[in-house]
């Protein structure tokens, strides 16, 4: 990003931030209160948005739940960058659940992303979601892990981006310094680097098999010399956030 306009987006977000100052409110440190905006991005408040956090907060712990949210605001603030045009509530219920397959009730033996997809579909669609709307938000949570994601619809490579820049870092030079602090007071990390990486490796010693990757990565292990994949914790633990 060019410094003057990282300088004109601070200055901007600051203007903004007064404004909207009235609107905005922030979460307790556990992130409990109820928020209609944060950094200027709308909390969504349709019925089956409220169903399906009420189901993201029974089943997740605090830490993670905060994931989920922060997941949606950074992939909100990452389109309002890019001037991208999103479906709102569909980007809200793909990042609010997209974890639910690390969690006690939904892991299982298949890819966290493939359960978390699975039971976020089952319990949308009972929820009266339109199947064809269902079926976005199963190829976003099924694809946010893979570079695919980048290529698909703008509520697939939000729901990706959001979590790569919560997770890693990734793409927060194109949000302000000022909201990001925002998302961060509203729902704060709680640890998230060392419990995230806790919680999957618990899921890989219950259910190995949900571990598979892609199989050139399986030949390049066997038949490349000095090859040596990059690993997620390393990413994890040198992201931007201090915990």
């Amino acid at each position: 990003m060019e410094r003057r306009d990282f300088l004109l987006g601070v200055g901007a977000a600051t203007v903004q931030s007064q404004l909207a100052g009235e609107r905005l409110c922030q979460a307790a440190a556990d992130g409990s209160s109820s928020i209609r905006f944060v950094a200027g991005i709308r909390i969504v408040d349709t019925k089956i948005a409220r169903a399906a956090d009420e189901l993201s907060q029974s089943v997740s712990p605090r830490y993670l739940y905060n994931h989920a949210m922060r997941t949606y605001l950074f992939g909100s603030l990452i389109a309002s960058a890019a001037e991208l045009a999103f479906d709102e509530e569909l980007l809200f219920l793909a990042c609010i659940l997209h974890d639910l397959g690390l969690t006690e009730r939904f892991m299982g033996t298949k890819p966290f992303e493939i359960e978390s997809a699975f039971a976020a579909d089952t319990f949308l669609r009972k929820q009266g979601l339109h199947p064809a709307k269902a079926e976005v938000v199963w190829d976003g949570i099924a694809m946010h892990p893979l570079a695919i994601s980048q290529y698909k619809q703008a509520e697939i490579k939000l729901l990706a981006s959001g979590a790569a820049a919560d997770v890693v870092g990734a793409g927060l030079d194109r949000i302000s310094p000022a909201y990001c602090d925002q998302v961060l007071h509203a729902f704060p990390r709680l640890g998230f680097k060392s419990e995230f990486m806790a919680t999957c490796a618990e899921v890989v010693r219950r259910h190995p098999a949900s571990t598979k990757g892609t199989f050139m990565r399986d030949i390049g292990e066997r038949k490349v010399t000095d090859f040596h994949p990059s690993n997620i914790c390393d990413a994890i633990e040198h992201s931007p956030f201090s915990e």
